[in-house]
């Protein structure tokens, strides 16, 4: 499995960190787009991101870019930019509604229709807006930040701590055993014909492979022994990198715990393409890294 080809791990933006520190040049450009993103929804036309021009008027004006964008989109609160490529600039625009009469999805729903360059853009952005919205406050001394690098930092007036967004770390793993069979598991959450492979988080002082072991033995009872990196993909729900394994399986007889998991099992190839054919399994969807992670190991993608 080739990482760069996982949905949102997609890219062909240039993220121009240097612009951040003055994005003038960016907003006087003339191709400079916008786009719209409310919390995990991103604007969009049809399977596309809905980039949206800039009136001159905006566009020109650098001294109070947040005010103009009002004139855009009237829940707008904030802006960050995202980056460049030949097409130009793009800014993320973070509105408090979504507002009419734009087409809003979720990244969820459409990240994997995307092309590889809208994938990058949409998957920044909606990191981004998650961040914004959660760290409005100081989480030192708390009193409201305000925003500097063009919406890559938040910066505290009272001790000049700086904050940067963050990234959670968390493993998701193909496990197989001895015969060849894929653990799936459902989580007390989902809807009862739901599976998935396990995932976890990452704690802290802790390697990705010792993460891996433990989440498998804690969810479903399952000794893991050699682990392989697979890729890696974020997952702006609200900051998760998700960073896949293929592990194998030391046992073979999944003991769920009974709470955040209520029944694991392995599944040969033929028994789950029965059950996804006959309805009675439904897989992640197609953005995710577990879809991914199960047809890396299934051989070929499997039709819903």
């Amino acid at each position: 499995m080739d990482s760069d080809e996982l949905p949102l791990s997609r890219s062909t933006l240039d993220r121009d960190a240097l612009t951040r520190l003055d994005p003038a040049v960016a907003w006087a450009d003339p191709r400079l787009r916008v786009l719209p993103v409310h919390k995990h929804q991103v604007a969009t036309v049809g399977e596309h991101l809905d980039l949206w021009e800039i009136p001159d008027s905006v566009r020109t004006n650098a001294h109070d870019m947040t005010s103009n964008l009002v004139d855009l989109a009237p829940s707008a609160r904030g802006w960050a930019y995202l980056g460049k490529d030949h097409l130009g600039p793009v800014i993320a625009l973070f509105c408090d509604h979504p507002d009419p009469p734009t087409q809003w999805r979720s990244l969820r729903s459409v990240g994997a229709l995307l092309s590889a360059r809208e994938a990058g853009l949409a998957t920044a952005a909606v990191a981004l807006a998650n961040w914004h919205a959660t760290h409005v406050f100081c989480p030192r001394c708390g009193h409201e930040t305000y925003v500097i690098e063009s919406g890559w930092v938040r910066e505290c007036p009272h001790d000049g701590g700086q904050n940067f967004p963050r990234t959670d770390a968390a493993v998701i793993m193909a496990i197989v055993d001895s015969f060849d069979r894929l653990l799936l598991a459902h989580n007390a959450m989902w809807p009862s014909d739901r599976y998935s492979v396990p995932a976890g988080y990452v704690e802290p002082g802790e390697p990705l492979e010792a993460a891996v072991r433990r989440e498998v033995w804690e969810e479903t009872g399952i000794r893991v022994g050699k682990v392989r990196y697979q890729g890696s993909q974020p997952w702006p729900f609200p900051a998760s990198l998700m960073v896949g394994f293929r592990g194998e399986a030391l046992t073979n007889s999944p003991i769920p715990d009974g709470e955040e998991i209520t029944h694991a099992r392995f599944v040969t190839r033929e028994e789950l393409a029965h059950e996804v054919e006959a309805d009675t399994i439904k897989l992640p969807g197609a953005t995710s890294i577990a879809r991914y992670l199960i047809e890396d190991w299934f051989g070929e993608p499997i039709p819903d």
